[in-house]
């Protein structure tokens, strides 16, 4: 089965420290030939990486320090200007299509349905998105909702976390959130949800 590994990240807010942290994270994990929680032999333990938004910028200086670096698939967020990549993006992925926003177009503080709207506008069935800064995953009307929440700026008494999402043709995505401890470590969490 051809399972490929998406990373997820937003909200840095200027936070290069905690980023280079997960990248150094991703290195050391595909150095070591182990995927986060099924080593598979040469196989990367990321395929795709995903950033939605509140730090563009964080991504160029975090890879150059790390030498770690993605084709990434980016949103712009409210605190990216003057950035010109787009504010919604859609992607399709092993046959799951996913929309990608920063979600402060979508009124994400007071409910989803605009932002599940504009899923099932564009036939995506995955709504990725940020800017409440809270881990969050949730299946509304049809449409798998997914908050990495925030690496550098965390609202939750998580703290800093991110999602790493598998997705496997013609099976439901796998999605683990992780949360990075003060000094670096990696752990995995439970995102909010109802």
């Amino acid at each position: 089965m051809d399972t490929k590994r998406i990373l997820a990240l937003s909200d840095t807010h200027g936070d290069t420290r905690t980023l280079k942290i997960v990248l150094r994270w991703v290195q050391d994990k595909a150095q070591n030939g182990s995927a986060i929680d099924h080593p598979v032999a040469d196989r990367p333990i990321i395929d795709r990486a995903v950033f939605l938004g509140d730090g563009l910028r964080d991504l160029l200086t975090a890879e150059a320090a790390t030498g770690c670096s993605f084709a990434w698939e980016a949103v712009r967020g409210n605190n990216d200007i003057p950035f010109t990549q787009p504010e919604a993006a859609v992607f399709d992925c092993n046959g799951h299509r996913f929309f990608l926003c920063h979600g402060h177009r979508y009124n994400v503080y007071h409910n989803y349905n605009t932002l599940i709207a504009a899923a099932k506008n564009v036939q995506a069935g995955v709504a990725l998105f940020g800017h409440t800064h809270v881990p969050f995953m949730a299946n509304m009307n049809g449409i798998l909702l997914i908050n990495p929440g925030s690496i550098g700026m965390p609202r939750s008494n998580i703290g800093a976390t991110f999602a790493v999402i598998e997705c496997s043709p013609e099976q439901p995505l796998r999605v683990e959130f992780w949360g990075i401890g003060a000094r670096g470590e990696m752990r995995k969490v439970r995102a909010y949800s109802i």
